[in-house]
């Protein structure tokens, strides 16, 4: 097996693996939802390359995804449900029939917000043609608002769709400052939760809070994942400060006490805001 830059050859990889007895152990027990937390993971790293500006990780990462479609679509073939050519085929047929203006002679030339209100309605009618092809079991008898929020989304997009979603008919507060009441709320709630030792109820109280957080930072226009990706970031330059400051004083972070490494992490802040002061002076003086 050679490495090439066409598609059958990852296919066939794929098949490889997962032929009984002769392939990998590990691919061969995975299935559809073992394999979803990758899928996720592995769409967040091309993410994070792209904001990176890292093209050659782009690359990379770009195939490690492709992987995961071609991983579930191997699992699918197996269950004679549907092929990788299948899929493809799909996605050509969508793609054609979203852009008349470009495929098609009727509409002509388009200007950027037709071409959304154009993509929206036909896929507005692709959503309706395939609740017809369902079973009538399987149609929901309450048709909700919240309907049309998917529920494949990372947990903090989807709980900024379905407020923004319910923010349309009025559900919603008018001041950010309401909502950050909710958020001290919330976290008394946990406390109360905390007091009573009680695991299951403090996971659902955290939920909420986080649900809470998610409301104020779509107030005050704050994108939550970025949000939190920047947090994540800040995270690993302070406890880097940490490491690099006892490792001059030739010490481990194990040989460290708490009290010490808060102590640091403090001069890490510290040191930061200094930087920030001093950049916006270069920028004021510009």
């Amino acid at each position: 097996m050679t490495p090439s830059r066409d598609i059958s050859r990852l296919i066939e990889i794929m098949a490889a693996l997962r032929t009984p007895v002769t392939g990998c152990p590990w691919d061969l027990e995975q299935d559809f939802s073992t394999i979803a937390p990758y899928t996720i993971e592995e769409a967040y790293e091309v993410v994070d390359a792209i904001t990176r500006g890292d093209l050659d990780d782009l690359r990379e990462e770009l195939g490690d995804l492709l992987l995961q479609v071609v991983f579930h679509a191997q699992m699918a073939e197996e269950r004679n449900a549907f092929a990788f050519g299948d899929v493809v085929e799909a996605i050509t047929r969508k793609m054609i029939r979203r852009h008349p203006h470009v495929f098609a002679d009727k509409d002509g030339n388009l200007a950027p917000h037709h071409v959304k209100e154009v993509w929206d309605r036909i896929k507005a009618e692709e959503k309706a043609e395939r609740a017809a092809r369902r079973p009538p079991e399987e149609t929901p008898t309450h048709k909700s608002l919240l309907s049309g929020v998917k529920t494949g989304q990372p947990a903090l997009t989807r709980a900024m769709e379905l407020q923004r979603k319910a923010s349309t008919v009025g559900f919603d507060w008018n001041d950010p400052r309401a909502v950050l009441q909710k958020i001290r709320e919330e976290a008394d709630e946990i406390e109360a939760a905390l007091d009573r030792n009680d695991k299951q109820e403090i996971a659902e109280e955290t939920g909420d809070l986080m649900f809470a957080l998610v409301n104020l930072a779509r107030h005050v226009d704050a994108d939550p994942e970025a949000a939190l990706r920047a947090t994540n970031a800040k995270f690993e330059r302070r406890f880097a400060f940490i490491e690099r400051a006892l490792e001059a004083q030739g010490r481990t972070l194990e040989q460290a006490s708490l009290a010490e490494m808060d102590a640091l992490w403090n001069a890490a802040k510290g040191e930061a805001q200094q930087l920030t002061t001093a950049e916006r002076s270069n920028q004021a003086r510009r």
